[in-house]
């Protein structure tokens, strides 16, 4: 038998309030909420503006752009751009900014920093 306590598997609901109230998640949180915020707005206009085209300025959509391709083609298609785009520098953000800071929290629940602070309270 070993004397050391056995391995924790999971946090506490203390540990988790206590990692919640850290600067660290205030940082993680207010970093994902200055990429996502605008970002979604972007695309809800940019949504908006294609459905309220379409259903207001069927003339301008329906304006032939070579062939049988019109501008509401192109813009349906463009949504499907914009999607991936953003989908893409979503990937690329959180590989760069939220990964590491996820990262930190996870480090200070392993280390049992949170459990500290939890069992002083």
């Amino acid at each position: 038998m070993s004397d050391q306590p056995p391995a924790r598997l999971e946090p506490s609901p203390d540990e988790f309030l206590v990692a919640q109230a850290s600067p660290e998640f205030t940082k993680l949180r207010a970093s994902l909420r200055r990429f996502v915020f605008p970002l979604s707005a972007f695309f809800l206009i940019w949504y908006g503006v294609y459905v309220l085209l379409g259903a207001f300025a069927t003339d301008f959509m329906g304006t032939k752009v070579w062939g049988n391709i019109n501008v509401g083609l192109i813009l349906g298609l463009l949504q499907f751009v914009t999607t991936f785009a953003i989908t893409f520098a979503y990937v690329r953000f959180a590989n760069r900014d939220l990964d590491p800071q996820a990262d930190a929290i996870r480090q200070k629940f392993a280390d049992g920093e949170y459990a500290a602070v939890a069992k002083e309270k």
